[in-house]
């Protein structure tokens, strides 16, 4: 139920009479912050003052003579520099939440128009172990699809696994030279993926040997460059604008090449903390080449190669699987890279023959308005990219679910490439539909450097066990049952790891810190999940069956601000679910949740509800108690996590 929007409705009515553009100017009607202003605020005399001629409250007072809220609102009040506050009638309040109170989707309307979404997450590298760094993309696409299917569009989520790549001609070069049978039989998956970081470590020292002498010669012209400006300039360049960027510039050179030449260098000084594999690296030289030569025999269907593949992806599968099982995760598909690999051939043929595709330098290109460099699609030795299994996807999702947009859960790393992918698609002629990019920040660790395999991040399913065992130690303390406390455990644990990633928004970095994540109090799902227990335990308390749907039909009786406030909050559930979708943020939805329930402790404390005054207060209370229980219960739904009825 959006209240706001029907109070836009009338702000675009009257601003319409006045021969204004009613309906953007309408969205300039707010919520106010602070309930002494009312509930909504329309900041528009100002802007609208040198438009009209007239100062701004002479604007506001002829808004609020075409406005009509009369059936919505107490008679609006204009406050200095022509603020028009509007405080909503009680029973307006309360005849909507006995609507909510009736109804399953909590008085949610489904979309008018419904869309066909693809939504595109998850998608990991299946030759090596979830760690938590995956997290991100699983539970960002994972809670945008609940939403936006709650909403009433039509989505298909596919997993887009990672299993054709150059991981797996890493790992099989791996298992040929490097492979510990026993630790292979007992544990496949870990091997494998100790096998993938011993050759990325390999190839990181050999690229960073390679790059050490140029390095150090950037440095050396860097600095002579420097050296050559100064005496060129002379003392003058301090006061000079043009010369003092010249010498801005050529500093920035010499500490831009510095840093790289240290990097490289602390590259090769962890060689002499693994001296047996620096040994190794010496017996191995080239390992790109070789990596590279193994995936092309893969691609080429080499028996080999293929017979390791065949083995290695079941394994891998039952591995990324158990994990999405803990997390509670489902996907309508779930197709590999290896899956598009028959269409990549004849795809790069047609861009060809169409003239959209040329070769250059012996590779075949799509050049892109906009970009210096063009989007590579076969390489020069045959080989395919990412961006060539990308546009087939596209191709064979618009062919069998002509979808309206897709969405991409990715790291913000790839923007580049999904720039030229999309770019490249609307080229070739998916030009009416929707492709975003849904980028995300990095997760950290406490010192604040990204998770990586290579560097051996903790796995995923670890991490889950410690998650699950702090919070048991958090509610070991509770009334409840050992098998209970469990259970709770069990849900404060998953439920902590993805509310503290959806909870940040999605564009930022941030810290992963497990001891943080299963608090009772604070910004935490625990907290937020402890709400809805105790607004059933009020309920249960009370004598009532919590899920009684006669509850909620009570009347409403609106006597202390903290319920009123309470009430509002409520009201907002549906106008939030769509604002998540404007720029798909559920942290949106992670914050309403988490006022939701401080206000309901602030109502809990000052208006009593068993022992409330008047048999018909207790009812109202009771009411409110439900129906916050259900907004915050559906709500964690959307998010993907779940709720408990005892904490």
């Amino acid at each position: 139920m959006q209240m706001i929007e029907l109070v836009r409705e009338r702000f675009a009515s009257a601003l319409n009479r006045m021969g204004l553009d009613g309906t953007v100017l309408a969205q300039r009607v707010t919520a106010v912050r602070d309930p002494q202003f009312g509930d909504y605020q329309a900041n528009l005399a100002m802007g609208l003052s040198k438009q009209l001629g007239k100062d701004a409250m002479a604007v506001a007072e002829e808004i609020v003579q075409q406005l009509d809220v009369s059936d919505l609102c107490d008679p609006p009040v204009i406050a200095p520099r022509g603020f028009i506050n509007l405080t909503l009638k009680n029973n307006i309040i309360t005849s909507s939440l006995k609507t909510i109170a009736s109804s399953e989707r909590l008085g949610v309307n489904s979309i008018s128009r419904p869309r066909t979404y693809v939504l595109d997450y998850s998608s990991p590298n299946v030759a090596k172990p979830m760690h938590v760094g995956h997290i991100r993309s699983t539970v960002i696409g994972d809670s945008l699809a609940k939403i936006l299917r709650f909403l009433g569009h039509h989505v298909i989520t596919d997993n887009h696994l990672g299993d054709w790549g150059t991981q797996f001609g890493m790992i099989t070069y791996g298992y040929k030279h490097f492979v510990n049978k026993n630790a292979f039989a007992e544990a496949p998956v870990t091997e494998l993926s100790r096998l993938y970081r011993v050759v990325h470590q390999m190839m990181e020292w050999q690229n960073a040997e390679k790059e050490l002498p140029k390095a150090k010669q950037a440095v050396q012209k860097a600095n002579e460059k420097f050296e050559k400006l100064q005496t060129e300039l002379g003392p003058n360049a301090a006061t000079d604008k043009k010369s003092k960027k010249m010498l801005e510039d050529a500093q920035k050179e010499q500490k831009t090449s510095s840093e790289k030449l240290r990097k490289t260098e602390a590259i090769l000084e962890k060689r002499k903390l693994k001296p047996e594999l620096a040994a190794s690296c010496e017996q191995h030289p080239d390992l790109d080449t070789k990596v590279l030569l193994e995936t092309a025999k893969l691609h080429s269907l080499d028996p080999t190669n293929l017979k390791l593949w065949q083995e290695f992806l079941p394994l891998c599968m039952d591995e990324i699987h158990h994990i999405y099982e803990r997390l509670d995760i489902r996907f309508d598909m779930e197709l590999g890279e290896s899956f598009y690999h028959d269409r990549l051939g004849p795809l790069v043929q047609r861009l060809i023959d169409n003239g959209m595709a040329k070769t250059s330098e012996g590779a075949i290109c799509v050049f892109l308005p906009g970009f210096d460099v063009p989007m590579i699609i076969r390489k020069q030795d045959g080989a395919f990219l990412y961006a060539t299994t990308d546009l087939a996807t596209i191709e064979y999702r618009v062919e069998k679910f002509n979808p309206d947009a897709i969405l991409y859960v990715v790291d913000h790393r790839q923007g580049d490439h999904f720039a030229k992918l999309f770019a490249a698609a609307k080229q070739i002629g998916y030009d009416k539909l929707e492709l975003k990019h849904v980028s995300f920040g990095t997760v950290l660790d406490k010192d604040g450097f990204p998770y990586k395999t290579r560097d051996g991040a903790p796995g995923l399913d670890p991490l889950l066990d410690e998650a699950i065992d702090r919070a048991f130690q958090v509610v070991q303390s509770l009334p409840i049952a050992d098998e209970e406390k469990k259970n709770v455990a069990q849900t404060v644990g998953i439920g902590a790891i993805k509310y503290a990633d959806l909870v940040h928004n999605r564009t930022s970095d941030y810290v992963f810190d497990l001891e943080k994540m299963v608090r009772l109090d604070g910004h935490t799902s625990a907290y937020i999940q402890y709400s809805y227990a105790r607004t059933r335990s009020i309920l249960r308390n009370a004598d009532c069956e919590p899920d009684n749907p006669a509850i909620g039909s009570e009347d409403i009786v609106l006597s202390h601000a903290a319920e009123r406030e309470l009430a509002l909050m409520i009201l907002k559930f549906e106008e939030i679910l769509l604002q998540v979708t404007v720029d798909y943020l559920p942290n949106i939805l992670a914050d309403y949740l988490y006022d939701l329930s401080k206000q309901f402790s602030s109502f809990f404390e000052q208006c009593p509800v068993l022992k409330a005054e008047t048999p018909e207060l207790r009812k109202s209370r009771l009411a409110l108690c439900q129906s916050t229980g259900k907004t915050i219960r559906t709500g964690l739904e959307l998010l993907g996590i779940k709720v408990v009825e005892r904490m």
